[in-house]
């Protein structure tokens, strides 16, 4: 739902949807930056003003007009934070009065309310004449056999888990490096 903001392009949808699908992998309070389908910027933290302190920190260059998207509340703090910088698409499913009305001060800026999603079961493209369709990966995690010496810890693990989501929604080869539920390249 579309609450503020400026007319949404085509590539501001390729970026919404990359975002929503990025965030849809996480339950705990998890901040995310988007920016050319690919996130710069993730953490997730006990509140929402770590999560998104722990995601920009990550590359606020990369960072700049991006896509920002919460899967918890914005608050008035976390938005006065999120203010300081341009973002072209904020999205969460649910604002505080007063975060909207800061978050709003910024014209141009698209503020999207996120409702429930269900993630499509395929996935299609359009290319020369005719269409690519293939099943979504919705594979969260696979228990594997420990095949080095040094067995990883329950916390590495976690966030062995934490990286391969993010994986799974960059472009290209990628490499996700991840510590404590964050980002870090």
């Amino acid at each position: 739902e579309k609450l503020a903001g400026k007319e949404i392009s085509y590539n501001n949808i390729l970026d919404i949807d990359a975002a929503i699908n990025l965030i849809s992998e996480f339950e705990e309070t998890t901040f995310a930056i988007i920016k050319h389908n690919n996130p710069c910027g993730l953490a997730t933290r006990n509140n929402s003003i770590e999560a998104w302190e722990d995601a920009i920190a990550v590359d606020k260059l990369s960072a700049f007009g991006g896509i920002i998207i919460s899967n918890s509340k914005i608050d008035l703090s976390t938005a006065e934070e999120i203010n300081k910088m341009f973002f072209e698409v904020i999205i969460a499913p649910e604002f505080d009065n007063s975060a909207l009305d800061i978050l709003k001060s910024k014209k141009n800026r698209i503020i999207l309310k996120q409702k429930k999603y269900v993630v499509p079961k395929y996935e299609f493209k359009t290319l020369l004449n005719g269409v690519l369709f293939q099943e979504k990966d919705s594979l969260v995690y696979v228990e594997n056999k420990c095949v080095t010496n040094e067995v990883p810890t329950e916390k590495e693990l976690q966030d062995l888990i934490f990286a391969y989501k993010i994986v799974k929604h960059s472009k290209s080869n990628s490499i996700v490096i991840a510590k404590n539920k964050q980002l870090i390249s």
